[in-house]
């Protein structure tokens, strides 16, 4: 990847997926590039990985993280939560969570892309899909 490629990633705004945050925790090589851009999430994402994280590494570590991210937590409003449903009814046959749902719809609506390695996301619009 060039430098100025790197540039463009940094100037960018993301919707971060859990899967995305868990990364970043683990310090995967292929998320470093988007530690600089402007993250956006929900705070059921916060949930998420606090969750995980208490559960594999304990309270401590957990709430260190969840207080990094915090201050990236943006509301979503009653037609991300419409879209959010109508996207989990199409998608019923895929292992979707809610969370990632209205995460989708609300990173569409905020014409960010939606930065995630689920593998449920890996062929639809507006993704960022990142192993």
């Amino acid at each position: 990847m060039s430098s100025e490629e790197i540039f463009t990633i940094k100037e960018k705004a993301f919707f971060f997926d859990t899967y995305a945050f868990y990364k970043i925790y683990e310090g995967s090589e292929s998320y470093k590039i988007y530690g600089d851009s402007k993250i956006i999430t929900s705070k059921l994402n916060l949930f998420e990985i606090y969750l995980a994280l208490l559960r594999e590494y304990g309270e401590t570590d957990a709430d260190k993280f969840f207080n990094i991210y915090y201050k990236f937590v943006k509301e979503f409003d009653d037609k991300v939560i419409k879209e959010a449903a109508k996207l989990k009814n199409q998608l019923n046959k895929r292992n979707v969570s809610m969370t990632d749902c209205i995460g989708y719809c609300f990173a569409k609506q905020l014409g960010v892309k939606f930065l995630t390695g689920d593998n449920e996301f890996e062929n639809l619009d507006n993704v960022e899909f990142v192993k």
